[in-house]
């Protein structure tokens, strides 16, 4: 019988703020079994996989200021510091002009940097989507993932070779 990973459910450890402590966010990741480990040394709204190496800063369109964002800007700055493979997780409802305003600031400000952006619509939407980049770079999987590479990649140009054979490309004149 073939072993069938699809069906199986993924589980690590995720370092969480304290200021994420008793949010929606966190219940989901309860319901889906993690370890939480909650942390007040974290930058506020950081949810840390280390066995991934990643890390997500959520952060909502209401808490991101109309004017002056450069106290905001500071924190997105020490959070880059901390963590190489950073995520900031932008939730909100819907997403309007000052949604797109506020990604294009963070977006110019942050440009060049190891930041990268993912707009995110609902707390199911954001552990959905930071489950998916933790375990797509957790250690086993990443492994089984280059591994199956490899071998399409030794596949496609073993077919190729023979295709080729068969119309006598290789043939000498």
């Amino acid at each position: 019988m073939a072993n069938n990973n699809t069906n199986t459910s993924w589980k690590t450890t995720v370092i969480v703020s304290t200021s994420l402590q008793n949010k929606e966010i966190t219940v989901l990741l309860l319901a889906q079994e993690h370890l939480l480990r909650y942390s007040d040394s974290i930058e506020p709204g950081t949810l840390v996989f280390p066995l991934s190496g990643v890390a997500f800063l959520l952060i909502t369109s209401e808490e991101f200021p109309e004017t002056e964002c450069e106290e905001f800007f500071k924190r997105i700055e020490k959070f880059l510091q901390v963590h190489r493979n950073s995520f900031l997780l932008l939730q909100a409802p819907a997403y309007g002009a000052r949604e797109l305003k506020i990604v294009s600031a963070v977006q110019n400000r942050f440009f060049g940097s190891n930041l990268k952006i993912l707009p995110v619509h609902s707390n199911v939407d954001t552990v959905k989507g930071m489950m998916t980049i933790a375990k797509a770079t957790s250690r086993p999987h990443k492994d089984r993932v280059q591994e199956r590479m490899h071998l399409a990649r030794a596949q496609i140009i073993k077919h190729s070779h023979e295709t080729l054979k068969k119309l006598d490309v290789f043939k000498v004149i």
